[in-house]
């Protein structure tokens, strides 16, 4: 199987996970901007970028925390 055709087949499998993927980090960085830019404007650059990285647990626990609530 040449690469275009197992990168299709895994676009395929897992195209709704993507969209979430993209979705979440898309709204996160967005959120995360807007705050920066007209909120905590005098903020250091530091802090931005802790954000920036709180969005990888927040991301998991977003999805871990869906997956209960489906289960139940």
């Amino acid at each position: 199987m040449s690469l275009p055709d197992r990168i299709r087949e895994h676009v395929r499998e897992n195209r709704t996970g993507m969209i979430h993927d993209l979705m979440f980090a898309v709204v996160w960085v967005g959120v995360v901007s807007f705050l920066f830019d007209f909120v905590f404007t005098s903020a250091p650059t530091w802090a931005f970028y802790m954000f920036m990285l709180a969005g990888i647990p927040a991301y998991f626990g977003f999805f871990i925390s869906l997956e209960l609530a489906k289960e139940q």
